[in-house]
């Protein structure tokens, strides 16, 4: 295995049999682990029997340990960089540092390895590979809607906090009730959880299952506000021969090339107004 001076160790999102041999072979193998947080990180290390020594390297002290893991480097020592779960630099530090090491020629290599929006995408039917990630949305309503309004033609991918997702989605659906939003918890652990559907309807969903755990989520890129007439009767001629909503999407989205699940959320939204029955 060729050797480098730092290592970028993708650690797992939650079920640790995820965790590969490559990354325990490094986590052996380096001098030094610097972790995000020491109790997490420990943790994983003694389910796997690894005694390489560990610092810490947080938000709060990043620009500080640059000097000191640099210091490492130079005095021949090899260094792993691991967050809490996932890969590092995905809304966890490690940037900072990274910059400065390549600016310094230290040789850097990345493991692949668990990433929670990958495994999140990897379950999602979507129209298009393009997606925009953003990270974690900002606080206020303002800055969401802006977000959601520049980037209303892509997919758009964001982690969540348990206790903001209802008023985020609430946000969303204010925006733009049609909105069709995929939310992802708990993923690879027992009680993962992947929904995909109308906004309202997921709301509705989480205001009656308590939320738990880390969430990934994303507003699926809008292609079409209303149907043309003659969309709208195709729409009401299957409906009269018992098609459900699904299949008419399914069935339409080929024929008119739109996007499918748009186009179901525009059939649930004439249900809803009572101008087409199911």
């Amino acid at each position: 295995m060729k050797e480098y001076d730092f290592y970028i160790v993708p650690t797992p999102i939650g079920n640790l049999g995820d965790i590969t041999n490559r990354t325990l072979e490094v986590l052996k193998s380096v001098d030094i682990i610097a972790c995000e947080d020491m109790r997490v990180t420990q943790k994983l290390l003694n389910h796997f029997n690894i005694g390489t020594k560990c610092i810490s390297y947080h938000k709060f002290n990043e620009r500080e340990r640059v000097e000191y893991i640099l210091g490492l480097i130079k005095a021949g020592q090899k260094v792993a960089l691991v967050s809490d779960a996932g890969t590092p630099l995905f809304c966890d530090p490690g940037a900072v540092l990274v910059k400065e090491l390549k600016a310094q020629g230290i040789k850097v290599t990345s493991l692949p390895g668990a990433n929670a929006v990958v495994t999140f995408l990897s379950q999602i039917p979507r129209e298009t590979e393009e997606f925009t990630f953003i990270g974690f949305l900002p606080k206020s309503k303002s800055q969401i809607i802006n977000l959601i309004t520049k980037h209303k033609d892509s997919n758009l991918v964001f982690y969540e906090s348990p206790n903001r997702l209802l008023t985020t989605l609430e946000i969303i659906s204010e925006n733009d009730s049609n909105a069709i939003v995929s939310v992802g918890r708990e993923l690879t652990k027992v009680f993962e959880e992947i929904i995909t559907d109308n906004v309202n309807n997921i709301i509705n969903h989480f205001q009656q299952n308590p939320l738990k755990g880390e969430i990934v989520a994303m507003i699926h890129a809008q292609t079409t506000k209303q149907g043309p007439e003659e969309l709208l009767e195709q729409i009401k001629l299957l409906a009269s021969k018992k098609f459900s909503a699904k299949d008419i999407a399914v069935i339409l989205s080929s024929l008119y090339d739109i996007n499918k699940n748009e186009l179901y959320s525009y059939i649930l939204n004439l249900k809803q107004e009572n101008s087409l029955k199911l």
